[in-house]
């Protein structure tokens, strides 16, 4: 085989490689499928305290032995059994926004340890990681920068997805 032949071989096999790769690839997962399907199970709390510069850590529910969900419905209907270990069923409504970064469920109220005794935990939600096994979240005060006069408050939940049965 001649130079020119193997040049026009190689040509053609590059030609067909760049034309299979250039095919639309199926489209993406989206979060909103990737919520609504399964049941999360909580695996971790973790709260930063930030108080003037000075950051502290706690681990929450470390003696929890109620299984904690989230299940979320393509329907946008949620609900979030046992929150802050108290046997309950809080039930809402929840919403992606355009960009698919912040998780919202503005009338969910969840039975909780605080003074007032409930709260709204997931009003404002900054997703973090969201897969086909694993869900991280996180609410407070994710989007004030710390300094010394202020305090902030990040609460960070991170599920795990469980097989439907």
């Amino acid at each position: 085989m001649n130079k020119k032949n193997l040049l026009l071989l190689i040509t053609v096999l590059c030609a067909i490689v760049l034309i299979n790769n250039s095919c639309k690839k199926q489209q993406q997962t989206s979060v909103a499928q990737l919520l609504s399907t399964g049941t999360w199970q909580l695996a971790s709390i973790k709260v930063t305290h930030t108080n003037k510069l000075v950051t502290t850590y706690d681990t929450l529910n470390t003696n929890c032995n109620l299984l904690q969900s989230f299940i979320f419905k393509s329907d946008n209907t949620c609900t979030y059994a046992n929150f802050d270990c108290k046997q309950q069923q809080a039930t809402g409504h929840w919403q992606l926004s355009t960009d698919q970064l912040t998780l919202s469920i503005p009338d969910m109220t969840c039975q909780d340890t605080t003074k007032a005794g409930s709260s709204k935990p997931f009003v404002n939600a900054q997703l973090i990681n969201v897969g086909q096994y694993s869900l991280v979240m996180q609410t407070g005060d994710y989007n004030v920068i710390p300094t010394t006069t202020n305090s902030t408050k990040v609460i960070r939940y991170g599920f795990i997805r469980q097989n439907k049965p």
